[in-house]
């Protein structure tokens, strides 16, 4: 069989609520405006695990945290997990990464083939959590309100440099495709880090929301004591007592994140436009690993269920999906079986250990009917909470916590928490029958408590004498570029040019 080439583009904390149906109209976003257009679109997707490393695991292999063991931003992703780059790669594609995945442990690859960039954030352990020790704040790596206040513009920082490269990258590799050189289908995943925090942007995307009507938050910031014992926690981690939050900071940091929502379609849209140019084929997804909370109730960035934190944009646009909006809850576990299940290559010798589902029936109008499953365990956690998103109905469960229940119809930004009300009380019971058949919580914490202890001892112990970090290095061989004396120059120059004989 004729296998597809896909295309995968993957942002950073990008907020799903933006993403009703396809970018808001107010966002100045023309070429995922266009991508909507063509796409399958997923109104109520949902991150396994509202935080880098954990989301983009489960992402890669389509299973939670649990299951993963990445639990937080420095749990080893382990080399034994089957992703959808193995997983295509096994039947025959070439598969190339450009970009952040936020990899920890010293496979760098996890099935990819060739690894266009390094990674934007550290491999090892370093940045692991401690429940040995709740309510301390690992200062020098913990997120701090310092995004909000410093917010503002810039013409170059760390993550536009980044973002720059990755998109230049893959670029090329579309153009290196063209040539044919190597017949198989390929997976090509672009993966960006913005529009993550710090909330920094470029004067020509920062001046497109000088008059934006959506520079402060729906729910204004409560006081800490009206906030439910997580958020609380989050609160104290991020430092807020430290820091005066202005409603000109918050303005500020929504128009820079806004504004590199639309730095990121640019970026897209010079990957797209090398594809359309090359007259290369390929189905399209487009994701977030998490959301952001964006000061809605007072809350930013990621680490809660909360719909800004864990709710993400998904598009696919597939021959067999038809385009229009899906609101079936999904999940980004979902999308390893839908690669899957779109290029033809079957999951059949891990189907018993899997837990995502093909997204393909409900582009064809079939109904969703399980749950969907998230997980969170990692700083701002004193033990691991997990929430069901099922109808309308979202419920959350902590070991430390009380339950959260949360009609979304009637109150989507989740405000009126039903978990004891007297009216409801079916719902709860059926809703914690579901959790506790797939969460047995107290084995969940003793596997997180157990995975944080082994890591403080092998990272303290790495760092003393020769270090050999586990960083990515990409290979570029010097000798394979461009011209050398190995090479026919008559026959390089014919090859590498695309289209020929224009």
């Amino acid at each position: 069989m004729t296998r597809p080439n896909i295309l995968i583009f993957m942002v950073d904390q990008l907020n799903g609520t933006l993403f009703p149906d396809g970018p808001a109209e107010w966002l100045h976003a023309p070429n995922l405006k266009k991508l909507a257009a063509r796409s399958t679109r997923f109104a109520n997707s949902y991150t396994a695990s509202p935080l880098c490393a954990p989301g983009r695991a489960s992402f890669m292999s389509g299973l939670l945290p649990s299951r993963t063991r990445v639990y937080d931003n420095a749990a080893e992703f382990t080399a034994d997990i089957p992703t959808y780059a193995h997983h295509l790669r096994r039947a025959g594609y070439q598969t190339c990464l450009s970009g952040k995945m936020h990899f920890v442990g010293p496979d760098q690859l996890h099935g990819f083939e060739e690894r266009l960039t390094t990674d934007i954030y550290p491999a090892d352990f370093g940045w692991t959590p401690d429940y040995r020790k709740p309510g301390e704040r690992i200062d020098w790596w913990y997120h701090n309100m310092g995004s909000v206040t410093g917010a503002g513009v810039a013409e170059i920082s760390n993550q536009l440099e980044y973002d720059d490269e990755v998109a230049f990258q893959a670029t090329q590799k579309l153009y290196d495709l063209a040539r044919g050189k190597d017949t198989r289908p390929w997976c090509l995943t672009v993966s960006f880090t913005h529009p993550h925090d710090p909330y920094v942007a470029r004067r020509k995307y920062w001046d497109l929301y000088e008059d934006c009507d959506h520079l402060l938050p729906q729910v204004p910031a409560m006081d800490y004591a009206d906030h439910d014992p997580h958020a609380q926690r989050i609160f104290d981690a991020n430092d807020w007592r430290s820091f005066d939050i202005t409603d000109d900071d918050i303005r500020r940091s929504r128009r820079a994140y806004f504004a590199n929502i639309s730095y990121l379609d640019d970026k897209i849209g010079e990957v797209m436009a090398a594809l359309e140019a090359t007259r290369q084929e390929a189905i399209l997804l487009f994701v977030s690993d998490h959301g952001d909370m964006l000061g809605e109730r007072g809350l930013w960035f990621k680490m809660c269920f909360y719909e800004g934190s864990a709710r993400v944009p998904l598009m696919i646009s597939a021959p067999g999906m038809a385009p229009g909006l899906v609101t079936d809850p999904v999940s980004t576990i979902d999308i390893c079986p839908t690669l899957c299940d779109l290029a033809g290559v079957s999951m059949e010798d891990i189907a018993p250990w899997t837990t995502g589902e093909s997204l393909v029936p409900l582009g064809q109008g079939a109904k969703r009917e399980s749950p969907v499953a998230m997980e969170y365990a990692a700083e701002a956690s004193y033990a691991p909470l997990v929430c069901l998103r099922y109808g309308k109905w979202k419920y959350t469960r902590c070991a430390l916590d009380p339950d959260q229940l949360f009609d979304l119809d009637a109150d989507p930004h989740e405000l009126t928490n039903l978990a004891d009300h007297p009216d409801h009380q079916g719902t709860v019971t059926t809703l914690r029958a579901k959790a506790e058949a797939r969460w047995d919580l107290a084995a969940f914490d003793a596997q997180v408590r157990e995975s944080q202890a082994r890591r403080w001892v092998v990272y303290e112990a790495l760092r003393k004498g020769g270090y050999y970090p586990w960083d990515f290095q990409p290979l570029k061989q010097a000798s394979e570029r461009f011209m050398r004396n190995h090479m026919d120059l008559n026959t390089l120059e014919e090859s590498q040019r695309f289209p020929r004989g224009e």
